[in-house]
């Protein structure tokens, strides 16, 4: 469910509205060191709002009563809790309380720290705003954390044992004719502060020019699928697997072109009664897609590639890390940011890379102009990011029918009539079928369904898996499909 952020400081809305990533409701017993959790984890977020004398199912509670906290200790809860101190804002609001007492609501509008990792004051842990909860990170996620917000920046870090020596000279030199520089290679990455005073390359520097970066971390991998979904075991149904090795603009080259090898192009005829060819996928969208998760990845998970998974469906893109920053789900198409602003800058330098948001809209207008549905992003278990485009019901319909000639060959399938031809494609979308599951999908009789299960049985193009012909658990599957 989208979530935003509640802007409205009406007590009836703050009573009402759903605890969030933006928003949180406190009871006035809380202590000024416990709420401090709260502003920490809005802080290290995209900042929230926190309604301190509400209790949580929205009774406004106020702070006259025993054991209240006073109104002073939160609205200095930041300062005296907090390292370094957040910007809050406090705003004490006149309410009538749950025992219709003349009373106050305190507001605490939490902003974004945009370049440092906040701390609870008394102990030094950090949390992190997920979903309504203030999470307490760990070691690695605060690393992480402390790269999002420069407070450490990855890319200038240097990756001991290189060199100038470990550079793709072709590489290095398409980036200087793009700058129209004829400095010395070695100039020229150390005034891009790709390489350090001791003669290092810096982590950035490998990325984006190293001959074998993959000696340091993990680049691109590219999957063709049969089918919509991943199979396992004697089911496997990976019908392409290579992983882009290099230096980042080869891999974008190198993944860009075995993409667009394995996307399909489909005619149709328009109002003028001519042939027009349409792509599978805007061009755009998926090579933005692919750039955008080589630029803006988080380098710092060393162990994990870029995965480009093709389906017969959809084509999904997931990138390791998190969204960085302020950057949320929500906020994707407005909000400008890069994780990794060297390697950003490097690819402007060869065409490629837009602001993230820049992109990212482009991407929605794109699928719109295409007619297809927009794109969809989302954090699987919070730990990378994803990009699931949707291809058009004709290209399925085509890539489908390409795979059931293979599998059962140009003749049979031209031999089936229009029910059978109905079985074998629910067949293969859903692996197992029945007599009733096609007579749903036909809208037709059991009777009807049942007759066509058993012609294309007597074809060789069905198997039927069962104890008996009475048994409720049987079932029909592609003759390859077999189980």
């Amino acid at each position: 469910m989208l979530q935003v952020p509640v802007t409205s400081n009406d007590i009836d809305v703050l009573a009402r509205a759903p605890e969030s990533q933006y928003f949180d409701r406190k009871s006035a017993k809380i202590k000024p060191n416990d709420l401090a959790r709260t502003i920490v984890s809005f802080a290290n977020s995209a900042g929230g709002k926190i309604a301190v004398g509400i209790e949580d199912d929205g009774v406004v509670s106020g702070f006259r009563y025993d054991g209240a906290q006073p109104v002073e200790a939160f609205e200095q809860c930041a300062l005296l809790h907090c390292d370094p101190v957040p910007m809050v804002t406090p705003l004490r609001i006149p309410v009538t309380n749950a025992r219709g007492e003349e009373d106050m609501v305190l507001v605490l509008n939490v902003s974004a720290s945009q370049n440092r990792v906040i701390r609870r004051k008394n102990d030094g842990k950090v949390f992190l705003r997920s979903g309504d909860k203030s999470v307490q990170l760990e070691y690695g996620q605060i690393l992480s954390l402390e790269y999002d917000k420069r407070q450490i920046v990855f890319e200038d870090e240097p990756v001991r044992g290189t060199s100038i020596e470990n550079v793709d000279s072709e590489v290095l030199d398409r980036y200087k004719r793009a700058l129209g520089t004829t400095v010395s290679d070695e100039k020229a990455l150390y005034s891009g502060q790709f390489l350090t005073d001791n003669g290092e390359l810096t982590h950035a520097g490998v990325l984006l020019f190293a001959a074998h970066p993959t000696r340091f971390m993990p680049q691109a991998r590219v999957l063709r699928f049969e089918g919509k979904r991943l199979e396992t075991g004697s089911q496997l149904n990976i019908i392409k697997d290579r992983t882009f090795e290099g230096p980042i603009p080869k891999i974008v080259e190198g993944a860009s072109l075995f993409i667009s090898g394995m996307l399909r192009e489909y005619q149709y005829m328009d109002k003028n009664a001519k042939f027009q060819t349409i792509p599978e996928y805007p061009e755009f969208a998926w090579f933005e897609g692919l750039v955008n998760a080589v630029t803006h990845r988080d380098y710092s998970n060393t162990g994990e590639h870029i995965r480009i998974s093709m389906y017969d469906d959809r084509l999904e893109i997931l990138s390791p890390g998190k969204l960085p920053n302020t950057v949320t789900l929500e906020n994707m198409r407005t909000t400008r940011y890069a994780r990794n602003p060297r390697i950003a800058k490097t690819l402007v330098a060869f065409g490629w890379v837009r602001e993230m948001n820049e992109g990212v809209q482009r991407i929605y207008s794109e699928m719109q102009k295409a007619f297809l549905h927009d794109p969809v992003y989302s954090e699987p278990n919070g730990q990378y990011v994803k990009l699931t485009l949707e291809n058009s019901s004709t290209s399925r319909v085509l890539r489908t029918q390409d795979t059931l000639e293979n599998r059962i060959g140009r003749d049979t399938l031209d031999s089936l009539n229009e029910y059978e031809i109905e079985a074998v494609q629910l067949a293969y979308s859903e692996k197992r079928i029945t007599r009733k599951s096609l007579a749903v999908h036909l809208g037709r009789s059991l009777k009807l369904a049942s007759a066509t299960l058993h012609a294309l049985t007597d074809k060789d193009v069905l198997q039927w898996h069962g104890s008996s012909t009475r048994d409720p658990h049987q079932y029909y599957s592609l003759k390859q499909d077999e189980q």
